[in-house]
């Protein structure tokens, strides 16, 4: 296989329109050479490769610090209404290229390092991935980020500064095996520590009733210190804030209960405070009840609630006066979005600041409250909703459970005012569920603490308001609204497909980058879009026979499967087709068989046993296959280890079918169907999440969809789905399940997927078997097509020209007209060396 051209190199021989830079390279140069010596203190003669990128990122973090400075001070003098995006995950991958792409530095950059005599692509690799999330909700907050700072919104984004991000996984004898993600051990040149801002955050303690008020005393405090990363627009000159918390312990810490010759253990115990901003907890759609869980979710909005009082009462750059006072004005300054129910304490604490600190009266206060928060639900999964006991939050937040319980008493004295006497309406909608042990409904505490609920894809919205809020709906109507989710095109398009954004621009004679709105045509470019496809499966297939030591066919049809492990998400069908093409292959060698390279990746959470028995399974299947002569390179089969958004900037762009098959009804939205669709991907998915949106926008004859409904899933849910029916009856069905019950995938350990077996046989709740006819079915079209490439590049095409509804600035555009009462703008900042 010829080496396919680097991304360097072919910037060597193309420019993307809108992407040259005018920075002067012999600055960068000159500025590189001053960091590599002086910030990092380093002897010509000993630099690493790490130093290099050290002192690259400084470079480059310099053309942000002055627009990031000139923002701030812009957003105070106009005092506009600011956004604050609270959520416990930001997963932002590298900065470095990013970063370059929205200053327009990338050129400059690329043949400054060139003229270095350095390799522009093995800098970016020393970049640790900044991976503060699990999978769909950290990114899209990533997203969003960039959105809300492209589109001139005085916008915040606060969360944990984790120590361990998300594990890095590793794939030993066929197994994940999980390993700490200690991406703060070089430093981090993008953050910058700002103890000015640091608050106390207290836990514990119990509460006093005076006459003037309620006291919260007794409390252990642990400071809460900000990292501050700078959040560039593309091309505007505005720089946003990324504020991330760190728990300090206070200098005091338990020094206080111990005699003298505790001394040395009491310094040791202020480990027991800082361990909240030390680990991600690696759960994705699913809630796991752990005091220190509950303490992170307390810590990040105790500490961003002072930080957005501070902001409110001064607002004047770089000023503490208190200018205001009035907090009905709140509301008109300041938005809260709760990114899912994770953040939902901002809502009582918010209630504690207003009524026991600034003495408003209740109802002023829960007025404020709810005009300011609003909260975005990202999934029906029962087992994903957050119920906390009420004794834990007796023990940890006195005081808020106080409050909790006050605002659902006001909640169902309204309820019994709308719906007399149904005593059963009014047990569903509390906020705190009875039964076995007592516990906080935070889904409902978000709902009756906000001004507006949203879904994130029109069919999840729906479902919201037919099934898990029903009652809430039917109350407040006028709160549940749908916003469905989008993607970056500067990460998503200009910066990890610069081939196909060179094509796009080329056609449309527009700057991709600025919105993808405008992708409405792109004409049959069908050679060109052709070409920089397989160029990018040349280039991904040599990283695969580098890592995987498995010979690639860059002709085989890419079929990609990456997301998180989840048994809603089906990569059980997924093995099931893979098992069923492998013994067609095997019966009828000789047949003309689409060749395909099957790729799955995701992490299982640690403790979710049935996720990583399916990787187990993924990966047993792909040691028979991959080394079975008969199917040679017709079919290959690849488990894509430590999936994460570096993995996947590169497997997108070389993807020829996007896998989106979970049950109709479980996925909320789903972003990663939208990057395939994006980057030159066909989907074979069925009619859920952002799915149905994307086959609407492409036409539904270029997407495969295949399987149940919503409707035929609840049909089957109430007469009783039966999976020995579906395998007596389909022989395929049938074949593949004995092989894998009967070891034929695990010779030397026969009963390995007895687990495996017996929940697909008797109870699974995703119906694997109810859509396997179908699914095999609908791959057998997409194998027919894939032989007409001619057809197979025009769906393509309409695909990326149908994908301009999900821009991230579309869904920011909504959230800020619809929710926070804000106007976009593309207006651009003065550049700092810009005359004011």
């Amino acid at each position: 296989m010829s080496k396919p051209l680097s991304d360097h190199d072919r910037k060597k021989q193309i420019s993307v329109r809108g992407l040259a830079g005018v920075e002067n390279v012999a600055d960068l140069k000159k500025n590189f050479n001053r960091h590599l010596h002086f910030t990092l203190v380093k002897d010509r003669n000993v630099s690493t490769k790490r130093d290099y990128y050290f002192a690259l990122a400084h470079t480059v973090r310099d053309h942000l610090v002055g627009r990031w400075f000139r923002t701030q001070q812009s957003y105070y003098e106009k005092d506009p209404k600011r956004v604050y995006y609270l959520s416990l995950e930001f997963y932002m991958g590298r900065t470095l290229q990013n970063t370059m792409v929205n200053l327009a530095l990338e050129n400059a950059c690329d043949e400054a390092v060139y003229q270095l005599g350095l390799d522009m692509e093995e800098l970016q690799e020393m970049e640790e991935d900044a991976g503060l999330g699990n999978g769909g909700l950290g990114r899209l907050a990533a997203c969003f980020l960039d959105s809300m700072a492209s589109l001139g919104l005085a916008a915040y984004g606060y969360g944990i500064r984790y120590e361990f991000g998300i594990f890095n996984q590793k794939i030993s004898s066929g197994w994940q095996v999980e390993e700490a993600d200690d991406w703060l051990r070089y430093g981090n040149p993008w953050e910058k520590a700002r103890p000015e801002y640091m608050h106390p955050v207290h836990f514990y303690g119990r509460t006093e009733h005076h006459p003037d008020g309620v006291k919260w005393v007794d409390t252990q405090v642990v400071l809460a210190l900000p990292y501050d990363t700078p959040v560039p627009g593309y091309r505007n000159n505005i720089v946003n804030t990324m504020r991330l918390w760190s728990a300090k312990a206070p200098c005091e810490f338990s020094l206080k209960d111990f005699n003298v010759g505790g001394y040395i253990q009491a310094v040791l115990d202020r480990n027991l405070a800082e361990n909240i901003s030390r680990v991600l907890y690696p759960n994705d759609n699913f809630f796991e009840g752990k005091e220190l869980r509950l303490k992170q979710e307390y810590f990040v909005v105790a500490a961003t609630l002072q930080d957005i009082i501070r902001r409110f009462k001064a607002s004047k750059f770089g000023s503490r006066d208190i200018v205001r006072t009035d907090f009905s004005t709140l509301p008109d300054k300041v938005a809260i979005q709760l990114n899912d129910t994770h953040p939902a304490l901002a809502i009582p604490e918010l209630m504690r600041v207003l009524i026991d600190e600034e003495k408003l009266p209740w109802e002023k206060a829960w007025d404020i409250c709810i005009k300011t928060c609003a909260y975005t639900n990202h999934t029906v999964l029962p087992e994903a909703l957050e119920r906390w006991p009420i004794d834990l939050f007796q023990t940890l937040l006195p005081r808020h459970l106080e409050i909790i319980y006050e605002i659902n008493r006001r909640h169902l004295e309204r309820v019994s005012s709308l719906y007399p006497g149904d005593v059963d309406r009014m047990r569903r909608m509390s906020l705190i569920e009875e039964g076995g042990q007592k516990r906080v409904n935070m889904a409902h505490l978000c709902i009756v603490g906000s001004h507006a609920v949203n879904g994130v894809a029109r069919i999840h919205s729906d479902i919201l308001k037919a099934t898990v809020f029903k009652d809430f709906y039917e109350m407040d109507p006028h709160k549940f609204q749908n916003k469905t989710n989008g993607i970056t095109p500067r990460r998503w398009l200009v910066m990890c497909n610069p081939g196909l954004a060179e094509v796009i621009a080329e056609v449309e004679s527009l700057t991709v980058s600025r919105s993808l709105c405008a992708l409405i045509r792109i004409g049959e470019d069908f050679i060109h879009i052709a070409k920089v496809k397989q160029e990018n499966k040349l280039k991904f297939a040599v990283h695969l026979e580098e890592h995987y030591k498995v010979k690639i066919n860059p002709n085989s049809m890419f079929d990609v499967q990456v997301k998180r492990i989840h048994e809603y998400k089906r990569q059980l069908l997924n093995c099931l087709h893979i098992i069923t093409f492998y013994n067609r292959i095997k019966k009828e060698p000789n047949k003309q068989w689409t060749p395909r390279t099957i790729m799955i990746g995701g992490k299982a959470a640690p403790g979710y046993h049935t996720a990583k028995m399916i990787i187990r399974l993924i990966t047993a299947i792909g040691e028979v296959v991959n080394n079975d002569p008969v199917v040679g390179d017709r079919l290959k089969v690849i488990f894509l280890e430590n999936y994460r958004v570096t993995l996947a900037e590169k497997a997108i762009p070389a993807a020829d079918l996007s896998e989106q098959i979970s049950t109709a009804g479980t996925e909320a939205s789903g972003t990663g169907n939208m990057k395939f669709m994006l980057n030159g991907a066909l989907t074979i998915g069925t009619m859920d999440g952002a799915n149905v949106e994307m086959a609407e926008e492409a036409g539904e004859g270029n997407i495969f969809i295949f399987g149940m409904r919503v409707e035929d899933v609840e049909a089957m849910d109430a007469k009783g789905y039966n999976a020995s029916e579906f395998y007596n009856r389909i022989p395929e069905l049938k074949q593949a399940i004995d092989q894998i019950a009967g070891g034929f995938f695990s010779p030397k350990q026969p009963d390995l997927f007895k687990d495996i077996v017996n929940m697909l046989m008797h109870h699974d709740r995703f119906k694997v078997f109810a859509d396997y006819e179908d699914y095999i079915k609908c791959q057998e079209k997409v194998s027919a097509l894939y032989k007409k490439p001619k057809e197979w590049t025009k769906k393509v095409i309409l695909n990326i020209a149908g994908s301009g509804k999900f821009s991230s600035d579309r869904t920011i555009s909504q959230y800020a007209r619809e929710i926070w009462g804000v106007e976009p703008t593309l207006e651009k900042l003065a550049a700092p060396d810009d005359p004011k």
